[in-house]
């Protein structure tokens, strides 16, 4: 029988998802939760691997397992077994031709960027940071020119193993909510970093390093050595995944509040 789970997560103390030789991932914590409710070793594929210090709200997972047990104890019972720093939100059976990663028609990520001069106390690991002033108007504008389909070989990690460096992008809007600015992102999948290089391209336009029109240029030129520096993984946050209505679970995934450094709740939502 296979099984889809939501899971949200603060990825501060873990090295990302996925398993790795010496242990310390996400998946590692995950699959043995389940292993111990399922009575058997159990393994998961997500919709999409995050990157160490990368948080999620809604993580989507499947598994198979020939252990019959309620819903509530893939929740309420891994649950009991798993780390603090991550929790079930809910569980379902789905067809076993559902594959939460090649099933997924959409995945959406927000960042988190904490502006005013000094560094963050509470939300240290939770938001990214940055002392000089920044013109969220700019960066917002310069965002907009990233939509559509374009090819993102400026916003790619070196190690990326995409197979194709050309996305679509949907949703790029930057906003603020006091010290905290905003960036929200959808699109169909996205590259390795590449969420976390855009937002350091924006911030240069944010501080009058560059026009707005300077991120087109990078686009133009596919060149990664052109663009600015990768930013921090500490505000970045995985926020949900897109399906198609027949596997029923878009219903599932509730608006999640992710508290801003100044006190503010920001609602991560996938988009329908």
């Amino acid at each position: 029988m296979r099984y889809a789970l939501g899971i949200e997560y603060d990825g501060t103390p873990f090295c990302g998802w996925q398993s790795q030789a010496g242990g310390g991932a996400v998946q590692d914590a995950v699959e043995a939760a389940l292993g111990i409710v399922a009575d058997a070793p159990t393994r998961v594929t997500c919709a999409g691997r995050t990157d160490a210090g990368v948080h999620a709200l809604e993580q989507v997972v499947h598994f198979d397992t020939e252990s019959r047990r309620p819903d509530s104890a893939w929740v309420r019972g891994v649950n009991t077994h798993l780390p603090a720093s991550v929790a079930v939100r809910w569980a379902r059976s789905v067809p076993d031709d559902f594959h939460a990663r090649f099933s997924a028609r959409g995945r959406h990520y927000r960042y988190l960027l904490l502006n005013r001069p000094q560094r963050p106390g509470l939300q240290t690991g939770r938001v990214g940071w940055f002392h000089h002033p920044l013109d969220e108007k700019l960066m917002a504008q310069a965002a907009f020119l990233l939509l559509g389909e374009h090819d993102f070989s400026a916003f790619r990690a070196a190690e990326c193993q995409a197979k194709s460096p050309i996305k679509q992008l949907r949703e790029a809007s930057v906003t603020r909510h006091g010290e905290t600015i905003v960036f929200d992102f959808a699109a169909s999948a996205f590259l390795h970093h590449m969420v976390r290089n855009i937002v350091g391209a924006l911030v240069y336009v944010g501080k009058g390093a560059h026009p707005p029109e300077w991120v087109a240029e990078l686009l133009a030129r596919r060149d990664r050595s052109l663009a600015a520096p990768t930013f921090g993984a500490a505000g970045l946050y995985f926020a949900g995944v897109d399906y198609d209505p027949v596997w029923q679970l878009n219903a599932r995934q509730a608006d999640n509040p992710i508290v801003g450094a100044d006190g503010a709740a920001f609602l991560a939502t996938t988009k329908p």
